[in-house]
């Protein structure tokens, strides 16, 4: 039996846990989220629900996995024994499964646009019409979910330290580095001020309920806490690092992001003369329309493309990693075979989901698409109620003595986190999982 992988650094597992987190919550939904509910407002309420709801369920994560030192399920068995506490680890490992079939479909995306900008084949297109022959055609939205499946099993299928550690800390830099790049283009056309007040200067015409709702929902789904990742993650951690400090510094890496990833945006659609509130499009459709009126544009572009391809697929093998490590148990040297067997299965479940805008457009359950079905299920359902049983345990089955050992914190950022987990968090997560299911009953 061979000895079980762990992050070598602590950089290493903050960079690797940021990037599970800075995925296409952070550069694909939090523009056009942004965008569609008034940009300052908005952006603040994200930044405050982020620390005080988010992050201490954050922390909670981190603190079962690096306990446990196992995975998922493993953890809690070791933790609770004789309780049905791990059935939380096997329930993660289903639903992040789930959300990989469905999240490797716009990986794919992501492929097809940035081979095409490699091959000089984005110049003048119709982006509209573009998206959508991409998203319709049968073959090539298998093929794409399938090498972008390829490429994170490759990665996962290396290990912790010579795989995940190693992609991300050479993904996550140049992530920040094509980031400020792509900041100081659009920051320098003529009107982007207007995209930077759009960001900065608040309405408070937009101050309401449903702004509020909307960035709590992008604030907690934004962290990929819920479904048991950042325990996976956290159990590769030695016992001597301080879990705070390095939830902290993943919750504030995932709000540079963001902010960042507006910076690229919103500047240059206002200099360009067109509208924050394009929704889901915004990033495949109306932003390659505006790099194209940029002198280099295709050369930033195609930075864009290699950036949001980095950022997905840092989320997506922490999705992957999960499934593995609950898998394989102690027998840590199958996980080789099975990253490639996993990975082949949550292909397979993704077909349905890749094909749903084109051959299987007219299959719908509860009036909505298989990808967007079971996006539904998973973020709006799973991840909720993953969450919440996670913030009731670490909350109220820990006593506060573990707790307070497990964190090593001053006394007063132990009483904030204590009261946020077991009263704060808990509520703002029902307020979602309400939310999210209305639509059912209405």
């Amino acid at each position: 039996m061979s000895s079980r992988d762990q992050f070598t650094t602590k950089i290493g597992f903050i960079l690797a846990a940021a990037g599970s987190a800075i995925g296409l919550g952070a550069i694909w939904k939090f523009p056009y989220m942004a965008g569609t509910n008034g940009g300052s407002v908005f952006i603040l309420l994200f930044i405050l629900c982020t620390f005080i709801i988010g992050l201490p369920v954050l922390i909670a994560e981190f603190m079962i996995g690096r306990r446990g030192q196992r995975d998922a399920v493993t953890s809690f068995k070791i933790q609770a024994p004789k309780t049905p506490w791990y059935l939380i680890g096997w329930g993660g490992m289903i639903v992040a499964g789930l959300i990989l079939s469905f999240y490797s479909v716009v990986g794919g995306w992501i492929l097809s646009y940035l081979g095409r900008s490699l091959s000089l084949q984005l110049h003048a297109a119709n982006y509209a019409e573009l998206f959508t022959s991409i998203i319709t055609s049968p073959f090539e939205a298998v093929f794409v979910q399938g090498l972008f499946m390829l490429l994170t099993v490759v990665i996962v299928a290396a290990g912790i330290k010579g795989g995940i550690e190693k992609a991300s800390t050479w993904m996550m830099p140049l992530l920040f580095i094509f980031f400020i790049i792509l900041v100081i283009r659009s920051l320098t056309l003529d009107g982007a001020i207007e995209g930077v007040k759009f960001m900065f200067v608040p309405d408070w015409s937009y101050f309401n309920s449903q702004t509020f709702l909307m960035a709590l929902g992008q604030a907690f789904f934004s962290l990929s806490v819920g479904i048991a990742v950042m325990i996976t993650y956290a159990s590769y951690l030695s016992k001597t690092e301080k879990i705070g400090n390095s939830a902290v510094n993943v919750a504030s890496m995932n709000i540079v992001i963001s902010l960042l990833a507006g910076l690229v945006i919103f500047p240059a659609v206002f200099a360009l003369g067109y509208t924050p509130d394009q929704g889901p499009g915004l990033v495949f459709i109306i932003l390659p329309a505006v790099f194209e009126q940029l002198p280099l544009g295709g050369l930033f572009l195609t930075i864009f493309f290699v950036l949001l391809l980095f950022a997905t697929v840092t989320s997506s093998i922490s999705m992957l990693e999960i499934v593995v490590a609950i898998a394989i148990g102690e027998q840590h040297e199958k996980r080789k075979k099975i990253a490639w067997l996993g990975g082949m299965i949550i292909f397979m479940i993704g077909i349905p989901s890749a094909l749903s805008f084109g051959i299987l457009s007219d299959i719908h359950i509860l009036d909505r698409s298989i990808f967007d079905f079971v996006d539904f299920l998973t973020n709006s359902i799973a991840m909720p109620i993953g969450a919440l049983l996670i913030s009731i345990f670490a909350g109220y089955y820990y006593t506060k003595d573990i707790s307070r050992q497990e964190l090593a914190t001053s006394n007063l950022m132990f009483i904030i986190w204590y009261i946020a987990i077991r009263y704060i968090s808990p509520i703002a997560i029902l307020i979602i999982f309400i939310q999210g299911i209305l639509p059912l009953f209405q």
